[in-house]
């Protein structure tokens, strides 16, 4: 690295100690990339670059875990890239399921890698994104792929919990009915029929009963 470059400032976010230990471990070998900190959820994470803010002491990269208790990767990712732009984040995870890749990206990550990366690959996504280039384990880039490749219905789009609340609103179930037949409250029930309405292209509850009848979905 020339002597007026800087290093690449990254801050690692996982709940197992020993996974940071590890990577920061690799990184602290590589010539321009500086590890700077670290944390064991998202909320610390968010606590802990604020805290460094004010000395102009942010991250240029976040590697985040996406399964954590409390503030998961995903909100932890959304939150960091609304509130510090210049901030990229790089997902390092042990999961290759399309629904979270999809939910990291949207949520801002620059970059997806998992768990069993080799080495190099950390270092290389962590460097496009400084670069404002998206990084993608060569797996989850062949997922991202084939979904694009396969036709989608719009019953795809649905969570599992949504699916559940269709199939209650095809039975005529009213958002009170629903919320105590999930044990969730009337706004969470609420929240889901409007989601469904949303993703399905439909204006009240009686479309959407009789697109479940249609499709199928009438069973919780």
């Amino acid at each position: 690295m020339g002597a007026d470059a800087r290093a690449i400032r990254v801050f690692l976010v996982d709940d197992h100690r020993i996974v940071r230990s590890g990577v920061a471990a690799y990184l602290e070998q590589v010539d321009d990339i500086e590890v700077i900190g670290e944390a064991g959820d998202g909320r610390q994470a968010l606590d802990r670059i604020a805290a460094g803010e004010p000395g102009g002491g942010l991250p240029d990269v976040v590697l985040m875990d996406l399964l954590m208790p409390g503030l998961d990767g995903i909100s932890a990712t959304r939150q960091i890239r609304t509130r510090w732009p210049s901030v990229e984040v790089v997902a390092l995870t042990s999961f290759a399921e399309e629904a979270k890749v999809r939910s990291a990206l949207e949520a801002g990550a620059a970059g997806y890698l998992l768990k069993d990366a080799d080495a190099d690959d950390v270092a290389q996504a962590i460097r496009a994104a400084v670069a404002g280039q998206m990084h993608l384990d060569d797996g989850v880039a062949r997922l991202l792929a084939d979904s694009l490749r396969a036709p989608r219905r719009p019953a795809d789009t649905l969570t599992p919990r949504e699916r559940e609340v269709l199939a209650l609103v095809a039975r005529g179930a009213s958002n009170r009915q629903i919320a105590e037949t999930l044990v969730v409250s009337e706004r969470t029930a609420r929240t889901h029929v409007s989601a469904i309405l949303a993703k399905l292209d439909l204006v009240s509850r009686t479309q959407a009963a009789l697109w479940a009848v249609r499709e199928g979905n009438t069973s919780a």
